[in-house]
């Protein structure tokens, strides 16, 4: 694979001048715009404005929804990591096992329903077995490379955190800026735990180094996108493709310098967080509009699944970690002068791995590759109001930990579970009895689906030490002495015993309604 990469580098190179030639006939395809990718994590449906919110904490959002194309039936997978691996791939994420997180191969409970058990190191030690984006998959960085363009990650990467080859230098992007793994303490920049190991390890980067900084991690994500475009401005030469995955407003509850001391509601809390990251994305759009990028970027922002409460999901049904609509179904805004109309909607089906074509396509990039891409080049749709050609959504298959789950046409199987999402989008009605034969026919396309899925292997190599000081295995072979100081502090802060059965990390999700039983959150 790859040598599959340089062969389509040098393929690239030398057909690159020709490209946009060949394909501004198609209108968009082949025009290179740069591309600007936010993503927050965990946000709600109708938490912004732009989606009904009078609570007025998202002004920069609903600018940005005034001057946009909005999605209304944009689709992800439901938890950060498959939704990250699918639009980086263009795959669904079974097809990489990225449905399952590097973090889930030191949980018990997630291990178990792997039919795996917990690793030891030749010590005796238990510790994580690693899992993460393989380093031949062909990512959207690396195509966008191929085809000239300059790339930077400025956030949370969470596809993989240990070995140099699944890092974001390893897997596309020029420049690297933020965290690697799942969620991190927005000031101590540490993860609250390296499973099955109980204390913090530090997780923030500049380019794959280990990086001492103060401030909150929100404003620092926007303070690094406003260089990297300043950067871009001094040298013009490439397009750029910035992709900006926040970890905002994901736990833990960790609100912003200006919040009241002393006050403790969690809902006014992640208020707080979430007006942070719209000051962010307007800090990110004002550095596009300074620097003189806005009319020939494409500038988008959606949400990697749903939010932990069902409050913030409505109308939908369901949260994070459920296939429900609330977890799957988020919000996106597309930015695009001259190609994309200010306030307009657009309701046709899209699932985030079509971004990975439609990138292909507008960079005049070469699509041609061993693996099957499941993403849709949707440019039609997004620019010249054609229908969209996505007719299927395969959100699970046998073998994830949540429930197998399609989108078929207007209808969506959920496990037992069928509904009409055409005449029921809020899911209150299962009609599995009163339409047999469309059960058994997506079924039956589940299953052959689920045929597609590679072997796991019993996964050998393990995390060595299980307790790292900073994620990034050359960055924790020699720590630097501030580092260590500044982890020791923070793991002398947390609990040294723990209850019989009870663990700092959730155990693995049962059922449709994952998110309701105890331990979930």
């Amino acid at each position: 694979m790859r040598r599959m990469k340089l062969a389509l580098t040098l393929t690239c190179l030398f057909t690159l001048p020709l490209a946009p030639l060949s394909s501004l006939a198609a209108g968009e395809a082949g025009s290179r715009p740069n591309i600007v990718f936010l993503m927050s994590d965990d946000m709600g449906w109708n938490q912004p404005g732009f989606n009904g919110s009078t609570r007025g904490l998202t002004p920069n959002l609903d600018k940005l929804a005034g001057e946009s194309l909005k999605l209304t039936q944009f689709y992800t997978h439901s938890v950060c990591a498959p939704t990250r691996a699918a639009f980086l791939t263009g795959r669904y994420a079974f097809r990489t096992w990225s449905d399952w997180r590097s973090e889930d191969f030191g949980k018990p409970s997630y291990l178990k329903a792997l039919g795996l058990t917990l690793a030891h190191n030749e010590r005796g030690e238990p510790t994580r077995r690693i899992h993460a984006l393989d380093t031949d998959e062909r990512t959207v960085a690396e195509a966008l490379k191929e085809a000239g363009y300059h790339t930077a990650l400025v956030g949370k990467w969470h596809l993989g955190e240990w070995l140099p080859e699944h890092l974001p230098m390893g897997q596309g992007f020029d420049h690297q800026y933020g965290h690697y793994a799942w969620g991190i303490d927005y000031y101590t920049k540490t993860i609250v735990h390296n499973a099955p190991a109980r204390f913090a390890v530090y997780d923030w980067h500049r380019n794959q180094k280990p990086l001492q900084e103060d401030g909150y991690a929100t404003d620092l994500f926007a303070a690094e996108a406003e260089r990297v475009i300043a950067a871009r401005a001094r040298d013009r030469k490439k397009p750029f493709f910035l992709y900006v995955p926040f970890n905002a407003v994901h736990g833990p509850l960790n609100p912003p310098a200006d919040f009241p001391a002393g006050k403790k509601d969690p809902l006014a809390i992640r208020d707080a967080m979430l007006r942070s990251l719209d000051t962010a994305v307007g800090r990110i759009a004002g550095a596009i509009d300074k620097h003189g990028f806005r009319d020939n970027t494409l500038f988008i922002f959606t949400n990697d699944n749903g939010p932990v409460l069902e409050s913030m999901s409505s109308p939908w049904r369901g949260t994070k970690n459920t296939t429900f609509e609330g977890g799957v179904r988020v919000p996106c805004l597309l930015r695009w002068p001259g190609h994309t109309k200010p306030g307009s909607t657009n309701d046709g089906m899209m699932f985030v791995a079509d971004f990975y074509s439609t990138f292909i396509k507008l960079a005049g990039a070469n699509a041609r590759q061993d693996t099957k891409v499941d993403g849709l080049d949707m440019s039609a749709m997004l620019f010249q109001d054609a229908p969209s050609p996505r007719k299927e959504i395969v959100f699970e298959v046998t073998g994830s930990v949540r429930v197998p789950t399609i989108r078929s046409g207007d209808w969506k199987l959920m496990g037992d579970m069928l509904f009409n999402i055409a005449k029921d989008p809020y899911e209150k009605k299962d009609v599995a009895k009163d339409n047999p034969a469309v059960v058994k026919r997506l079924a039956a396309r589940l299953a052959q689906v689920d045929s597609e899925r590679p072997p796991l292997g019993d996964k050998p190599l393990l995390m060595d030490p299980p307790l790292p000081y900073i994620y990034g295995l050359k960055e924790n072979a020699k720590p630097p002495k501030w580092l260590v100081k500044h982890v020791d502090a923070v793991r002398a802060k947390q609990p040294k015993k723990w209850a019989p059965g009870t663990t700092p990390w959730p155990q693995a999700p049962i059922g449709v309604n994952a998110n309701k039983q105890p331990g979930s959150k």
